[in-house]
Formats: C-alpha cells, sequence, structure tokens
C-alpha cells in the first residue's frame, strides 16, 4: 500500500524485455534508504518488487500483465519515473490509499495554464469514470492528485510549480500517456452494491398475483 506522495524522480538505466515479462533497473537515492531485498517501491504507480540493489539503484522485474495494463512498456533508458517506497504503520498519510495496481493508461489531451498552475486534462476509457468524483483524489503515475473537473470521458488536474518539478506529469505533454489508478473505496463500493443487489435478486419471491390464481388460490 502507499500514499501517491512521491518520495523523488527515479531514471530508467537499464531495460531487459523478454517474451516472460521485463527486468528494468532505476537510479535513485531517497528510496533507497533503508531498502531491502523484497520490498515494494511503485513505480509511476506500479508496485514493482525489488530484486536486486545497489547503493544507487534497484532492479525489478515486471510481468506481462503489467506491462500491458500500465505505461511501463514505453518506458527507454532515460525515461524518469515517480518513486515511492510502501506505507509503512508509522508512515505519514499525506495523499490517499494507493494500491500500485493500476487500472488503464490515460492520456493528455490538453495543457494550458492557470495562474501559476498548469492544468492537465486526461482521458481515460469512460468504464473507469465511474470512479472519478470531483475534488475526489486520483492516482496518476503514482501521484495522488485532486480532481478539479470532470467530463463523461475526462478529468482535469492542476500543478502547482514545485509539483510540476517533482512529478512525471510535469514533465509530459500532450498525446503523451500516464498511468491511472482510481479511487480504491469507490471500488469496493460497487462490489458491495452489485452484490446486495444480487443477493436480492436470489432471496426475491417469484409468488404474484396471476401464480396464486393458476394455481388455484382463488
Amino acid at each position: 500500500m502507499f500514499t501517491g506522495l512521491v518520495e523523488e524522480l527515479g531514471k530508467i538505466i537499464s531495460i531487459d524485455k523478454t517474451s516472460a515479462g521485463a527486468n528494468i533497473t532505476i537510479a535513485c537515492k531517497k528510496v533507497l534508504v533503508g531498502a531491502n531485498l523484497g520490498d515494494s517501491i511503485a513505480t509511476n504507480g506500479v508496485c514493482l518488487t525489488v530484486v536486486e540493489i545497489t547503493s544507487n539503484s534497484f532492479t525489478a522485474n515486471v510481468m506481462n500483465e503489467s506491462l500491458r495494463v500500465s505505461g511501463l512498456k514505453d518506458l527507454k533508458i532515460g525515461s524518469l519515473v515517480n518513486l515511492e517506497k510502501s506505507l509503512t504503520l508509522q508512515s505519514y498519510l499525506g495523499g490517499h490509499l494507493v494500491t500500485g495496481d493500476v487500472d488503464c493508461t490515460g492520456k493528455i489531451i490538453d495543457i494550458s495554464s492557470d495562474g501559476f498552475s498548469k492544468v492537465y486534462t486526461i482521458q481515460i476509457p469512460k468504464e473507469f469514470m465511474k470512479y472519478v468524483v470531483y475534488k475526489g483524489r486520483i492516482t496518476l503515475d503514482g501521484a495522488s492528485l485532486t480532481v478539479s473537473s470532470l467530463t463523461d470521458t475526462s478529468f482535469t488536474v492542476s500543478l502547482i510549480p514545485h509539483t510540476q518539478l517533482s512529478i512525471t506529469l510535469g514533465f509530459k505533454s500532450v498525446g503523451q500517456n500516464i498511468n491511472v489508478e482510481t479511487d480504491l473505496i469507490a471500488k469496493h463500493l460497487e462490489k458491495l452494491l452489485l452484490s446486495r443487489e444480487k443477493d436480492n435478486e436470489k432471496t426475491k419471491s417469484n409468488i404474484s398475483k396471476s401464480f396464486l390464481a393458476e394455481n388455484g388460490f382463488f
């Protein structure tokens, strides 16, 4: 579990893609403090396991499913990535609960200015928009951001100058993709409501006035 508060920007220094997946090595510093083999580090919002570690980098395996769903497949040597170590019970929860399981990739369709802020419009598949709420939280490349407006197929987020320099979104341009994880609580609520509807359908009585008449009750 993560908070969506990016600790640092890492840089891809090695990519080895095979039919089994990919091995990526990332140069970084902050997230390595106290890190060990087997630890989880969110990389552009994707939860990856550390399989090798040095004083200034770590290597992770990326399985094919993660490559299919996320933008990790588009990374190149030199690409910047958002990094965050997993949450502990002693951690400061300044963002929101993030699982590191990307739902889809979104596309940046517009970038505009609003005072000192940059406003990014992100388009995502329509089926995921039901989990996006005005003034709610959204995770983009692992960064926890606030939804400032939305339509049926897109939403906007705003970045102050500090954030523009601290996360990958600030370096992206129109037409580029970004990893999107929607709200975990919204997905749980949907599952509970759907389960309740199914349970109600199963217990709903089939007895009706016509049934009673057909069977001679009146």
